[in-house]
């Protein structure tokens, strides 16, 4: 049993998240000018301006931060009233939204989806990658039930569920001349062309750190690093050193460092900088989880202890 929310709130919320009034208009498959008309509208009514309008699209005023948080609101509780009807009807079923960092969202997630359903076949989900602050920002707005993320979340509002210590791993191809090494450093990394995640990927914060006390500690033959290519999606990089002597940096759950994959090494570093990468797995605090969302933490946390390096 699906409650359709508000037609009008859909398209701001599709508004918002898509930046622009055809974005919106496309991802809902509805007519530009139909969005545009409900929001000129709703703005003509309440007599004031949700959106500064220009030709790279929309962003919102105070007054549609406002109107915002409640169209956010509206929509969340809407999806649980929804799901809290459907488990009255049988088993267990229901749609689970998590929002995780992608190394997790390709090592843990579909393993765990695929056993979740197993056992609750009337159960959904949806699944999205971000970066440390959009999780963060999907889980305090209600966009995604759960979250995955290396960051630790420190804010008032969330609460942490499950935390587990994840290997950090120079990446590189099988037949590359690191590749023997049972470890690495960062040191041993620099004299190959290096590949890095985009600044606010969090894997970026930690290879910057001890990089720059590599650098540091080889004092006048210092290497400066360039990488050779930046991107915001580990798959690339793992295709790219696959193809190349380069080497990237990136998490893995304990126990899946150093399996070939594609091709691709994962060879644990070292370096102390390294040893506090974790992943963290947090929900709103305060938030009334549908009983789907809470198995599926159970599950997740589950999941979690068994890979835990400790």
């Amino acid at each position: 049993m699906d409650i359709t929310p508000p037609r009008l709130y859909l398209y701001f919320d599709a508004v918002i998240r898509h930046g622009s009034i055809r974005g919106a208009a496309e991802a809902l498959r509805v007519a530009a000018s139909a969005v545009s008309r409900r929001i000129l509208d709703l703005e003509a009514e309440l007599g004031t301006a949700f959106f500064d309008r220009s030709q790279k699209g929309v962003q919102l005023t105070p007054a549609g931060e406002i109107f915002a948080a409640h169209v956010r609101r509206v929509l969340a509780d809407v999806r649980q009233t929804s799901e809290a009807l459907q488990e009255l009807q049988g088993p267990m079923r229901g749609h689970v939204i998590l929002a995780s960092a992608e190394s997790a969202a390709i090592e843990l997630l579909p393993g765990m989806m695929v056993q979740f359903q197993q056992q609750f076949p009337h159960v959904r989900f949806s699944v999205a990658v971000g970066t440390p602050a959009a999780l963060l920002a999907d889980l305090l707005d209600d966009r995604a039930d759960l979250i995955l993320t290396h960051e630790e979340p420190h804010h008032h509002d969330v609460a942490v569920l499950a935390e587990i210590s994840k290997s950090f791993c120079a990446m590189m191809r099988i037949g590359h001349p690191l590749a023997a090494h049972p470890v690495l450093s960062i040191h041993d990394c620099l004299g190959y062309p290096i590949v890095l995640a985009e600044a606010d990927l969090a894997a970026r914060a930690l290879v910057d750190t001890a990089l720059a006390d590599s650098e540091i500690t080889m004092g006048s033959a210092t290497i400066k690093t360039k990488p050779v290519l930046i991107t915001n999606m580990f798959e690339v990089m793992k295709h790219y050193v696959r193809l190349t002597d380069a080497v990237s940096f990136q998490f893995h759950l304990a126990g899946s460092a150093r399996a070939p994959l594609d091709g691709v090494i994962a060879i644990p570093l070292a370096d102390r900088q390294l040893a506090s990468a974790r992943l963290f797995l947090a929900a709103r605090r305060g938030r009334i989880l549908s009983s789907s969302a809470q198995a599926v933490a159970e599950a997740l946390r589950a999941g979690l202890s068994g890979t835990d390096q400790a």
